[in-house]
């Protein structure tokens, strides 16, 4: 079995790469920063910039999902691999956002999905969708591990009020997701949500980060009255400041029964928000 890895230099494809070589499963890693001495590796990227390839048996993806639908419908793969990829719980939790390249994102995930899965059935291909949560574990993510960077510089770690229960999910919990697909044939051609194993709040998903920065922060809580204020100082952050009192979070009900996969509950160390390289 060769697997092509999408975006096997990101924070998922960081972690699934050693467990596709523990399974003794041939790979080809794809991305733009390849490494020049390694003959696994091609370089190239989504959707206009990849290079010719050879048969595999199955395509990984955790790179964008338009790239990826775009791509596939204008070219033709020798075989029927399996695709599995990620999408985004955002597809649905930002479906009806006050903000509207938030709803443009959206839209954008449920087309690319769609026409990936118009695809593959009209060519025969196998295919298996992740939507995951927040995701974290690599250092890389655009959502805590910033916050965390920041406050390792500066000694000091923003507290929001927050209400809304949060489901963090490591990549390598996704990584392992993806190899279960690989070698389930009850997988193909769902869509599986994924989040993390427990269910907390937004409040407390931000102290325990800021209990596994490594080093010592001063906390500075923000009452509402002031994410009000940095919302109106800041428009771009009015989408993430509303949601901080929105549930996001996935149900694992059918990612546990049918792949076996039960992802960690969100306990971080310092480790965590050091970038892999």
């Amino acid at each position: 079995m060769t697997v092509l890895v999408i975006g096997a230099s990101s924070q998922v494809g960081r972690f699934l790469l050693p467990r596709l070589d523990a399974l003794e499963c041939d790979w080809i890693g794809l991305s733009r920063q390849a490494p020049a001495d390694d003959p696994r590796w091609l370089r190239g990227h989504l959707p206009d910039a990849m290079p010719t390839l050879p048969p595999v048996t199955a395509i990984l993806s955790s790179g964008p999902l338009d790239g990826l639908a775009y791509w596939l419908t204008g070219t033709r793969l020798e075989g029927t691999p399996h695709i599995i990829a990620t999408s985004s719980m955002s597809a649905e939790t930002k479906r009806d956002s006050d903000v509207p390249t938030e709803r443009e994102l959206s839209l954008r995930l449920r087309d690319a999905e769609t026409k990936l899965i118009a695809t593959c059935a009209s060519r025969g291909m196998p295919w298996t969708l992740f939507r995951p949560t927040l995701v974290y574990g690599a250092g890389m993510d655009k959502s805590i591990s910033p916050i965390v960077h920041a406050a390792q510089r500066r000694r000091v770690f923003p507290l929001p009020a927050a209400r809304g229960q949060r489901q963090p999910v490591h990549a390598d919990d996704i990584a392992a997701a993806f190899v279960a697909a690989l070698v389930t044939a009850r997988a193909r051609g769902k869509t599986f949500p994924i989040g993390g194993g427990e269910r907390l709040s937004a409040a407390e998903m931000f102290r325990r980060a800021r209990r596994s920065a490594g080093v010592f922060t001063l906390p500075v809580p923000l009452p509402r009255a002031a994410l009000a204020l940095a919302g109106l100082a800041y428009p771009g952050l009015i989408g993430p400041l509303r949601r901080l009192d929105s549930d996001l979070i996935a149900d694992n009900s059918e990612l546990e029964a049918i792949l076996g996969i039960h992802p960690r509950p969100f306990r971080p160390d310092p480790a965590t928000w050091a970038v892999r390289v």
